[in-house]
């Protein structure tokens, strides 16, 4: 167990505030390892065995999955029961100094435990509360529980791989949802932080995962029904299209986007083709967006005229987008991201070296930081429960 009196002290544009972290899983821990990379101290209350990342996947510990670990550094690990008497005195003493709850159990859960907003409002009136749901109260799916697959097949996001090449509906390969809707309760939770700052009043900031994923994937793909009456046209051409994709090359795949005209003309002489935008399909922005599946077929036939590496020496000179094709394992020494020092080894005092992730975004006066390493369960419920006064539970 580490002494709090020893932790790096934080940095980021967050410091000082106190989360009280409830959630589970993905979506809810994504948002507050952002908060607790900016510098906030983050308590997260688990129950029992603890959150179940913990044991998706091997780890050293047992404890400490490699999801479980990827999103849960700089957070402490109070292990109690708010069913119980004591555990439950425990929690209400540490929502009395929290500047945020936050959680992703459902309403009738936190009302069950005596924990819906009102009785925590009436704990400490500032308190923003926030509420990952996975539908929004007022519709008829307001009490069904959520997971990124359904969150994926209910948005029409699941139906975009149909839509591109007739395929079956499938769920993207990523816990995109539980991601997505992780970004959306951060910027929503910093919202009422700021009006918070402002007016000193708390509030109840619900975040439905259905209405915030369709929010994401309809922006673009709302298309031909933006305008009424719409002409049944959704999902956004160019990005439905079959042949929008890394192309083959002599000896690999690149990625490319020509975006401008003169970008175009460039890239279809460099491959051999003069005089493509000659055909009325091309000769304008709005012509391509309409015949997209056809451009992206000649970009297909040009690009595989080269290797990769000569097409990006080609391409760089041209000023024209683009990058070598990454298989996931690539990624680990990917040169631009070991040059910035993307990936980091730490050492974990239980689990030993893992490999981490710096925090992406850069603040010129307030960095963000790795400063502890993602607790082992219940790894900080004797500090955390001595520093409010309070005996083992």
């Amino acid at each position: 167990m580490t002494d709090p009196i020893d932790k790096p002290q934080p940095s980021g544009p967050l410091a000082g505030v106190k989360i009280l972290d409830m959630s589970s899983v993905v979506l809810g821990p994504f948002a507050t390892m952002i908060f607790g990379d900016l510098g906030a101290d983050v308590t997260k209350i688990e129950p029992g065995k603890g959150d179940m990342m913990r044991y998706a996947g091997q780890s050293p510990t047992g404890d400490l999955g490699p999801i479980y670990t990827n999103l849960n550094r700089n957070k402490a690990s109070v292990q109690l029961d708010a069913k119980t008497g004591p555990g439950k005195a425990a929690l209400v003493e540490l929502i009395k100094s929290a500047d945020v709850l936050f959680t992703n159990v459902r309403l009738a859960g936190m009302a069950r435990l005596g924990l819906d907003y009102d009785a925590v409002k009436a704990i400490n009136p500032a308190i923003v509360y926030v509420h990952c749901a996975g539908f929004g109260a007022d519709g008829p799916y307001g009490e069904r529980q959520a997971y990124d697959d359904l969150i994926q097949a209910a948005s029409g996001f699941a139906h975009l791989n149909t839509m591109r090449d007739g395929s079956p509906p499938a769920y993207a390969p990523s816990l995109v949802a539980d991601k997505t809707v992780g970004l959306f309760a951060t910027y929503a939770t910093l919202a009422a932080l700021f009006h918070r700052e402002r007016s000193g009043q708390g509030q109840f900031v619900s975040v439905p995962m259905l209405e915030a994923f369709t929010f994401f994937n309809m922006v673009e793909n709302l298309y031909g029904e933006t305008f009424l009456p719409g002409n049944g046209k959704v999902a956004y051409t160019r990005s439905i299209n079959a042949n929008r994709k890394p192309y083959a090359t002599k000896d690999g795949h690149i990625a490319l986007v020509p975006y401008s005209d003169e970008q175009w003309e460039t890239f279809f002489e460099l491959g051999g083709k003069p005089g493509v935008f000659k055909d009325e399909r091309f000769a304008t922005y709005a012509a391509r967006t309409e015949n997209i599946g056809a451009l992206y077929g000649l970009i297909e036939e040009v690009a595989g005229t080269k290797t990769t590496a000569d097409w990006l020496d080609l391409l760089d000179k041209a000023q024209i987008p683009a990058m070598r094709f990454n298989k996931m394992e690539d990624v680990l020494t990917d040169p631009h991201l070991e040059a910035v020092g993307f990936f980091e080894t730490r050492t974990h005092p239980q689990a030993g070296e893992y490999r981490s992730m710096k925090h992406p975004v850069k603040f010129s006066e307030t960095p963000a930081s790795v400063r502890t390493d993602p607790p082992t369960l219940g790894a900080d419920t004797e500090s955390v429960l001595a520093g409010l006064g309070l005996g083992e539970i």
